[in-house]
């Protein structure tokens, strides 16, 4: 029998006082699973960077969970960038996950602020520079939209990865095909830094799909029919938690031994799936406030 892997969680930073019960909600349901790290996003064009704040503060204050805060180049300056990213390694979260970021919502696309950092590599290497971080960086199995050729992704993730990343964690993909193509190209140019599977348990196939394609990740047909079929007969979760944990386990068998979970901030089918793959609770989280 396969090992149970690793695990880590990403969350996004509530927007309101709803969400952040949902958040802790979430935090509640995964934490026991002892996960090696939890990650919170930024939003597009950098929208929630104090919610992302204060929610790893929170976070690292009062759950004992390893903390890593995303850190983006959008709309901040490369000293705004660097005291935001120093603010967190001075209140003991000395993790972050570098990206580019995504530009603000009808902006045209990415644009570096004149005097910030002018794409994931320049900040990773900045990061690297101060020597308090865990760097983390994004990788894509699938192109990503912006990808000008075949192969850029291999490239600027090696760039990422010479600039001082530690490990790359991937976008979500549907297939474990695309993650073992990405992982033999990777090899081949000479990326040594481990390559973690992005993994996103589909709560909701129409919203997934919206994901999806605003990040280039490839949609199956076989996909697309079976989960109508399944809305139909009122089985989607059942399929979900089905194809997840399948998917996952083929990773495992072919060498995988980390997984990243996206939970959307529902921690159910990501519970249900790690239960299914023998990741066993280890301990009660008792102290979120």
């Amino acid at each position: 029998m396969t090992d149970a892997p690793e695990v880590s969680f990403e969350f996004f930073p509530p927007k309101s006082l709803e969400a952040s019960f949902r958040l802790w909600d979430t935090v509640q349901v995964l934490a026991p699973l002892a996960p090696r790290f939890v990650s919170v996003t930024y939003g597009a064009g950098g929208t929630t960077r104090e919610l992302t704040r204060d929610a790893v503060g929170t976070l690292h204050k009062h759950t004992g969970l390893d903390v890593a805060a995303h850190l983006t180049c959008v709309n901040a300056t490369r000293e705004e960038t660097l005291a935001i990213a120093n603010g967190f390694a001075d209140a003991g979260v000395n993790q972050i996950v570098a990206l580019r970021g995504d530009p603000p919502k009808d902006s045209g696309g990415f644009t570096p602020h004149p005097d910030g950092f002018a794409n994931s590599a320049e900040l990773v290497e900045a990061l690297a520079e101060t020597g308090r971080f865990t760097i983390r960086v994004g990788a894509y199995p699938d192109p990503h939209p912006d990808a000008p050729y075949e192969g850029a992704d291999i490239d600027w993730l090696k760039r990422k990865i010479d600039a001082g990343a530690h490990e790359a964690i991937t976008q979500f993909f549907f297939e474990t095909e695309a993650f073992y193509r990405f992982r033999d190209r990777c090899e081949k140019a000479g990326i040594d830094a481990p390559i973690v599977p992005g993994i996103m348990p589909i709560e909701n196939w129409a919203g997934i799909k919206r994901f999806a394609k605003a990040c280039g990740a490839y949609i199956p047909a076989w996909l697309d029919d079976a989960f109508a079929k399944a809305e139909r007969d009122g089985r989607a979760d059942l399929l979900a938690t089905s194809l997840c944990t399948e998917m996952c386990t083929e990773l495992l068998e072919s060498g995988v031994e980390k997984l990243h979970f996206y939970t959307l901030n529902k921690p159910e089918l990501t519970r249900d799936v790690c239960a299914a793959l023998g990741v066993k609770p280890e301990a009660r989280l008792e102290h979120v406030a």
